[in-house]
């Protein structure tokens, strides 16, 4: 159990965020100083994953403004974290990939496919083609091909998705890989988004000590997950049970959970995790997170068993406001949803993006804090006797420019390979092999210093101001 200065009962908590992003206007001062919750990245929701390179693939051409040009295309391969692999291609063809991105599992809704309306054609093409459909001989002859190889099969099938993903002006070199494209460009139908292999929501629940936390939803399609809670807290009685008490070790899919909190217990936190092994459903989105926000994004195609996680922190005290504060991307509106919780027993108010807001007890409200396409942006509300928590990311919810290909030379996302030519069957340049303009690399450079710096600042005027910053 970690402790947390919350904010004080006998006077309303004064709220401050600061939104540190280039190209947006807003910005707050950082006040105060005391124990902070940072969140460089959103709570852990389903599977993340090490992206490892473009494993499997052939030459496609891309019919550009400025004229023609090869790039490789194909299956990338990713290390899930907590054991297993998946299989993904690519759906954000201006963006180069960033040598051993690492990957989260996310909605449609928090990805370039937000506002997409062929992302479901997007999703039968992945079931019905390779590697879904491994049989190559069944699937040419379905595509009105000749023979058709791993290489050739996997071709075929990105480029009918960049069709659709990033309206991209592409072919396949290989005449058996282009007619397997266009077939399943032509036969597409819509396909809706596949559940989440995991997650928990909301992923921040409060109350008061004495009473059950929540409800907190479990969502899988494994058979069950399992469910725990930091040690700390189990030391000091805090239990995940059901609605009418009962102790739980874990929890199938659509279950509501709590964390029973003994009355006494002081002001404190506590992290719930569910764990499962689990195959990610074909056609979930994968996005970059942290430091490689910008990192193409990716649509799963294959998994095999793999450990996923999820987790939602629980926030309690005796008395007084006690919020539980949570940030989920919105592209739909082009920004960053901040929602506030009050579970205790006095107002919560804070400022949000230059305004004041009061939540009453028992009450949430939700503000959106605008940020601009591919801006880095960092959300910082701090409040009375020491109250700070922090939210930043990178918001990439659209494509980028899909006339041209990835540079013909070496961009700091590369990691010195080529990114085009004629060598698709090359080891080099496999992590840009898939797209990416010349601007999109500075784009990416210029989104992870801001996030490098937002941070340095935040971290120099709380040690001026004597406080210090815990991460949790």
């Amino acid at each position: 159990m970690t402790s947390v200065r919350r904010p004080s009962h006998r006077r309303s908590a004064r709220l401050t965020a600061a939104v540190l992003a280039a190209g947006l206007a807003t910005a707050g001062a950082i006040a105060g100083a005391g124990p902070a919750a940072a969140q460089d990245a959103p709570p852990a929701n389903g599977a993340t994953a090490t992206l490892g390179g473009l494993t499997i693939k052939d030459t496609a051409i891309v019919h550009g403004d400025s004229g023609d040009s090869e790039i490789g295309a194909g299956l990338f391969e990713m290390a899930v974290d907590q054991g297993g692999s998946i299989q993904t291609y690519c759906i954000d063809f201006g963006n180069p990939t960033q040598p051993e991105a690492k990957y989260q599992e996310v909605a449609w809704s928090s990805s370039s496919l937000q506002n997409n309306p062929d992302a479901g054609k997007i999703n039968w093409i992945l079931q019905n083609s390779y590697p879904q459909v491994d049989d190559l001989a069944a699937l040419a002859e379905k595509a009105g091909a000749g023979e058709l190889t791993e290489n050739t099969a996997a071709a075929g099938t990105q480029i009918a998705i960049w069709r659709f993903s990033d309206k991209v002006n592409v072919e396949a070199k290989d005449p058996e890989a282009e007619k397997l494209a266009d077939y399943l460009e032509a036969g597409a139908e819509a396909i809706e988004e596949p559940a989440a292999s995991l997650n928990l929501g909301p992923t921040a629940v409060s109350g008061k000590s004495g009473e059950k936390l929540g409800p907190v939803t479990v969502n899988t399609d494994a058979a069950s997950a399992n469910l725990s809670l930091s040690p700390e807290a189990e030391s000091a009685g805090v239990k995940v049970v059901d609605a009418d008490g009962k102790a739980l070790t874990s929890a199938a899919d659509g279950a509501e959970v709590f964390l029973d909190v003994p009355s006494g217990t002081p002001d404190g936190s506590a992290t719930l995790t569910a764990e499962a092994t689990t195959q990610v459903p074909v056609g979930r989105a994968f996005a970059g997170v942290g430091e490689h926000a910008k990192s193409q994004t990716q649509i799963l195609a294959g998994s095999s068993d793999t450990t996923v996680t999820a987790q939602a922190t629980a926030t309690w005290a005796s008395e007084g406001p006690i919020p539980a504060l949570s940030a989920d991307k919105n592209c739909a509106k082009g920004g960053v949803d901040v929602t506030a919780e009050n579970k205790g027993d006095q107002p919560f108010s804070f400022e949000l993006a230059g305004e004041s807001h009061t939540v009453a007890p028992g009450e949430s409200k939700t503000v959106l804090v605008e940020v601009a396409e591919d801006q880095a942006y960092e959300i910082t509300i701090n409040g009375d006797d020491g109250f700070s928590e922090k939210f930043t990311g990178v918001l990439d919810c659209e494509t980028a420019g899909n006339d041209t290909p990835a540079p013909s030379e070496p961009s700091p996302a590369s990691a010195g390979g080529s990114a085009g030519g004629d060598d698709a069957g090359d080891d080099g340049g496999d992590l840009a092999n898939t797209g990416g303009s010349s601007a999109t690399p500075v784009i990416a450079g210029v989104a992870i210093g801001l996030v490098v710096v937002g941070g340095a600042t935040v971290f120099l005027l709380r040690r001026r101001a004597g406080g210090g910053a815990d991460a949790a």
